[in-house]
């Protein structure tokens, strides 16, 4: 059995290697002309400037935090000296490993997706197919790089801090590494989420709105900020975020795997996540494999059929495969690793099945996170077509509906979030608990470890999820630069349909990030008390008591804290897009020529000043609201105790969820409430009532038109939802369990 430890290894360096196999691919496509070149060299420059200068800013923030950790555990952790010293140099070392794996897969990552935009614009000019799939390959290596060094990483350190020879200990050991995603992973989604969203507010309000010009038009010189931040937001944010899914993930598994160990001394119960991810990455590997140019058939060859449809079926079907081909992983690996003959379970179905079961709630989870995203902001359901409606009265109207739609798409998620956790507990709650736990007083142990295979299960996907989420800023660029390099008509209804896809496929990445987040918070949440109480499921001691006064008082804040960082990332947003709106009207004002009616005798704007603006709000603004999310925790542990900081986690956890869930899907139907207009199926009568958009007889009422401009009103006070503070509460809440999982023996001392 220990044999096994090898699978996430090899599989692990096998993604390297298929990584590398994309990144050929892509790079030997063509660039496409000086111009498009010229936009992209833009683009480029602008990523990398603000990704050196951000990740040299979180390597500072990271070293200073591993040394103020391991001191903390040396002085006050538990145990005699020796053992606080030994567990303070493996939390240090693992804390480095992990931010230093999370940065590289971000970076990387983001590096070839600003490689593949133009060359998907130049595709764009031959063929459909060619586009997705150069684009969504130039995804994927984000997605398989990222999830494999998170595997790599994990495994690397269990057999170096003594997986092997004790493997309860390990999990306890490699905690820091966790912890190091979700540092990195916090700072890089803010900064990015920052950037991305002050040039994306500046560049509307002032160039749609204000100078009536298209969204990537040349002459505003805001447009090269937004592109960059496509980049530095969704490649690299997204790519930290579920780099610390799957780090807290694999984690979280192993440590309430490690009851189970002890008690039947099967290491395959803390084996499974590590193995079950390497399956995950070779079944999205075939997703991915799946869509290639000869599967895409050309709009004209298709009955007329829409080709941002036909590009996200195909996205679809490879998703199909790839969970699939995980539900069967979830078996096999159930069968091989938690089998054994010391296992019984209820109605005489073997404990494998049930835990096979388990995981496939998991994979149903994030197919029906996918279609309540959908519903909630893909543009044929009612939730945007209302918003698109309500701008027919202008701004104010548009926000009410938008606001409505947000509160009212926290329901079914939701719903759907307590469906997996009940069921995924039921199926683990029918394996038969050892009777060495028993005798132990261990209880509910099985069920837990239900709820961790359908965590395990959900994130089996990740790698082609987040191929999914990347191809979506690698089509937006592809868009830009196609209008700016001046391409065909038709090569920019092909980039301006996948450019659509991907706005789809973002809003379903932000909706799968938050589920695994969920599911992840839960099993971390256990991890936590199972740490503090010594792997012992006791009812004495896991529970968290609210009547208790400081408990309370610790949930309650945590609460707050949910609402507190989101007014400073929001607010963050709102300071640097006024430092861009600024700069914009002033080029406007102080060169006129940059809007001359005869193209001759335009000059450029100064795009540098632009990014510049944006690069420096970011990396400031990103500080505060990191800090507190970092110290908050910290504070409550230390002051108020192990228990009081268990109730801060538990109710935050439901208030980011809550919250992330209002902010992410009304932001998303805001932005595609204003893509339904821009795309002219805004259609009223006569007198002004909305009808179908198919009635041949209705009004068109599409760009530059005042509804038109209600609806980027809208979307821009949707921006930094559902870019900004939205995806930062994913990491937030996976933070506050990785750092009170660190800190547990520091609160166990202090307190008990």
């Amino acid at each position: 059995m220990v044999n096994y430890i090898w699978v996430p290894i090899v599989v692990g360096l096998l993604a390297v290697v298929f990584a590398a196999y994309l990144v050929f691919y892509v790079l030997r496509k063509d660039t496409g002309t000086p111009g498009m070149q010229k936009i992209a060299n833009a683009i480029f420059a602008g990523a990398t400037a603000f990704l050196n200068r951000q990740y040299r800013t979180i390597a500072m923030l990271s070293v200073l935090a591993a040394i103020l950790v391991a001191g903390a555990l040396a002085l006050l952790g538990q145990g005699s000296q020796a053992d606080k010293i030994n567990l303070a140099w493996h939390t240090a070392v693992a804390f480095l490993v992990g931010a230093f794996c999370s940065g590289v897969s971000g970076y990387i990552g983001m590096y070839v997706a600003v490689q593949s935009n133009s060359r998907t614009a130049s595709a764009a000019r031959r063929s459909l197919g060619e586009a997705l799939v150069v684009s969504l390959r130039g995804g994927a290596v984000s997605g398989f790089l990222v999830v494999a060094l998170s595997l790599l990483g994990v495994s690397a350190l269990f057999m170096l801090f003594g997986g092997l020879s004790q493997p309860a200990l390990a999990p306890s050991l490699i905690v820091g590494f966790g912890f190091g995603a979700s540092f990195v992973a916090l700072f890089a989604q803010l900064g990015g989420g920052i950037y991305t969203k002050a040039a994306d507010v500046g560049a509307d309000l002032v160039g749609k709105v204000e100078a009536n010009i298209p969204e990537d038009d040349p002459r505003n010189p805001a447009v090269i900020a937004d592109l960059v931040g496509d980049n530095v937001g969704d490649c690299a944010g997204r790519g930290a975020d579920l780099f610390e899914s799957t780090a807290a993930e694999n984690i979280g598994t192993m440590i309430l795997g490690a009851t189970l160990y002890q008690a039947t001394n099967n290491i395959g119960w803390m084996l499974f996540p590590l193995v079950l991810g390497a399956f995950g990455i070779i079944a999205s590997a075939l997703g991915v494999l799946y869509i290639r140019p000869s599967v895409v058939t050309e709009p004209e060859q298709a009955n007329g059929r829409d080709p941002s449809e036909i590009a996200m079926n195909q996205l679809n079907v490879g998703y199909y495969i790839t969970c699939a081909i995980s539900a069967i992983g979830i078996f096999a690996g159930s069968y091989l690793l938690l089998g054994g003959n010391d296992t019984t379970a209820n109605y005489g179905i073997p404990a494998w099945v049930w835990y096979g079961l388990a995981g496939v709630v998991g994979i149903l989870l994030s197919i029906a996170f996918v279609f309540i995203t959908q519903y909630y902001t893909a543009g044929t359901w009612r939730p945007v077509r209302e918003i698109a409606e309500s701008s027919l009265t202008g701004p104010a109207t548009t926000i009410i509906q938008g606001v409505t739609i947000g509160l009212e798409c926290v329901v079914m998620p939701v719903l759907a979030i307590c469906a997996a956790l009940g069921l995924s507990y039921f199926f683990g709650s029918q394996v038969n608990i050892p009777i060495e736990l028993q005798k132990m007083g261990i209880i509910n142990v099985s069920g837990i470890f239900g709820t961790a295979v359908a965590t395990v299960g959900m994130l089996m996907s990740c790698a082609y999820i987040l191929t999914m989420d990347t191809f979506g800023p690698i089509t937006d660029n592809a868009g830009g630069i196609s209008e700016m390099g001046g391409q065909s008509e038709d090569a920019r209804n092909i980039t301006d349909a996948l450019d659509s896809v991907g706005n789809t496929t973002k809003a379903l990445t932000k909706g799968y990030g938050l589920g695994s987040a969920a599911l992840a918070a839960f099993l971390l949440f256990s991890a936590y008390l199972d740490v503090l109480y010594g792997f012992k499921h006791d009812p004495a001691v896991y529970r968290v008591d609210l009547a208790n006064m400081p408990i309370f008082i610790a949930a309650l804040l945590g609460l707050a804290l949910i609402f507190f960082f989101c007014s400073l990332a929001i607010r963050a947003v709102g300071t640097a897009a006024k430092r861009m709106i600024e700069e914009v009207r002033r080029q406007f004002q102080e060169q006129p020529n940059i809007m001359a009616e005869n193209p001759e005798d335009r000059v450029d704007p100064d795009y540098a000043r632009c990014v510049d603006i944006s690069t420096n709000g970011a990396l400031r603004a990103m500080i505060l609201p990191g800090a507190i999310a970092v110290l908050t925790p910290i504070l409550v542990g230390v002051l108020l105790g192990p228990q009081a900081a268990a109730g801060m986690l538990m109710v935050a956890t439901m208030g980011g969820i809550v919250m992330a869930l209002f902010l992410n899907n009304g932001g998303g139907a805001w932005d595609n409430a204003k893509k339904y207009i821009e795309a002219g199926f805004l259609r009223v009568n006569v007198k002004g009532q909305p009808v179908d958009r198919t009635d041949p007889e209705g009004i068109v009422l599409g760009k530059k038109s005042e509804p038109h401009k209600a609806s980027v009103i809208g979307d821009t006070v949707g921006d930094p939802f559902k870019d900004t503070a939205g995806p930062s509460l994913h990491v937030l809440i996976k933070l506050l369990s990785t750092i009170t999982l660190v800190l547990a023996p520091l609160y166990y001392f202090l307190h008990m």
